[in-house]
């Protein structure tokens, strides 16, 4: 196994012997892994700024561009189609180039999508230079992680955790200091969004060491995940083909509850400052709002996984997030302004189902070959399934003129979340139904 090879002495030989293709690679020199370290850092920065910068300020946005509504919903839900779509040619790309190739590759194009997106005069454009950043993230977020297991194979777990965070604060801070950093720049919304091209333009600097090898080592261990299998399983590989995990009912089950928790988690950045906006609470506060929400994810990113490890089912979890997420959207209904404080918490907490989701896919494979297929049938099915939210929640809002009726369709949302998330938390493995 590579990861035995890496582990054993050499010292028979004068000179290191050379590394099998696909090995992970230890980081190198002191110096080096703090190079390698701060590109990971930097780069999971800017993996959701292009997102929740713009929540703050769409009602500015809109007004300037035009922009209806439904189209302001259709641009909540390019995310995910986004992550869907190109998130599967990552692998691709990174078994052609090097993972860290691709990885840049994406950082520049969330540069370019960032800095155009602020210059551009109509809403076709501005959801294209969108689309571009977008897709920068989504390599990126499939092959983040690869490089983490790649450079740091002996701090996996660390590294995996810093980057969470990294990724965590990177959303929250944009939701938070847009607002008065466009206030004290003294520009409109343009100089709000466009300044977060700067930040992604630093971390593209700091990943030349990395582009420059093209060996795609990690590539092939997500590549089974998103192609399907030419043939049976074997000895080696007995997890299922994934044409097969689409019998699965547990497959299934994971596949709507990761697409619902999504589908909630990018209606918040979309809409969430709009509705506070619109109960009349000040834009930085709305923003400062957005951010508390964001926030939530950093603290239970680390505590929800562990937890769920412990638990022979994960239903207990899924039931008590989506209680936070209800009580959050009647707080919303009721009194949208006086207790916004708590309902923005309370919502954050609710919108931690992401890192419940991941770990139980982990859990619900008992090969590694089958948590990848398992990943991958859950996770594009699952972001393909959050497209319609976001724009049925902006037709909504312009065709009631007001809140109560998305806000009902998000609560409405939650009740098939948790009847999907207790049928994928139940102790047992997609392997004993096929």
């Amino acid at each position: 196994m590579a990861d035995q090879e890496l582990a054993t002495p050499d010292t028979d030989a004068p000179r290191a012997q050379p590394r099998r293709a696909g090995a992970p690679e230890p980081a190198g020199s002191p110096w080096r892994r703090r190079l390698l370290v701060l590109a990971l850092v930097l780069a999971a920065v800017n993996l959701r700024p292009t997102v929740t910068s713009l929540g703050p300020l769409l009602e500015e946005a809109r007004a300037d561009l035009g922009m209806s509504g439904t189209v302001a919903g259709l641009l909540t839900s390019v995310p995910p189609a986004c992550f869907a779509l190109f998130g599967l040619a990552a692998p691709r790309l990174a078994r052609r180039w090097g993972p860290g190739a691709v990885v840049c590759a994406g950082l520049a194009a969330i540069t370019a999508g960032l800095a155009v997106r602020p210059l551009v005069g109509g809403t076709a454009a501005f959801l294209a230079a969108s689309a571009l950043a977008l897709a920068g993230i989504a390599v990126g977020n499939v092959l983040m992680p690869v490089l983490v297991k790649r450079w740091f194979p002996d701090r996996v777990g660390p590294m995996t955790g810093g980057y969470s965070m990294a990724l965590s604060l990177g959303g929250a801070g944009a939701a938070a200091v847009t607002v008065p950093m466009t206030d004290a720049l003294g520009g409109g919304w343009r100089v709000g969004l466009g300044v977060w091209a700067v930040l992604a333009a630093v971390a593209v600097l700091s990943w030349p060491v990395i582009a420059r090898d093209r060996t795609g080592g990690a590539a092939p261990e997500a590549g089974p995940a998103l192609a399907p299998a030419t043939g049976p399983a074997t000895g080696s590989d007995p997890a299922p083909a994934r044409t097969r995990i689409t019998k699965s009912p547990t497959a299934w089950a994971l596949a709507v509850f990761f697409g619902l928790q999504a589908t909630a988690a990018y209606i918040t950045m979309g809409w969430m400052p709009q509705v506070f906006r619109d109960a009349g609470v000040s834009a930085p506060t709305a923003g400062l709002l957005f951010a508390v929400t964001m926030v939530m994810g950093v603290p239970l990113a680390f505590v929800l996984p562990s937890l769920a490890a412990r638990l022979s089912s994960q239903g207990p979890l899924v039931v008590v997030l989506g209680a936070f997420g209800l009580a959050g959207y009647a707080g919303l209904w009721l009194a949208p302004a006086q207790g916004a404080w708590v309902w923005a918490l309370l919502l954050g907490v609710s919108n931690c189902s992401f890192p419940l989701a991941l770990t139980m896919i982990g859990m619900r494979a008992r090969t590694a070959a089958g948590v990848v297929r398992l990943s991958a049938f859950a996770q594009s099915t699952g972001y393909l399934l959050s497209i319609p939210g976001p724009l049925l929640v902006g037709a909504l809002y312009q065709h009631s003129g007001g809140w109560d009726l998305p806000i009902a369709l998000m609560a409405g949302l939650m009740l098939p979340q948790i009847a999907a998330g207790l049928v994928a938390g139940r102790n047992r493995t997609v392997e004993d139904e096929l």
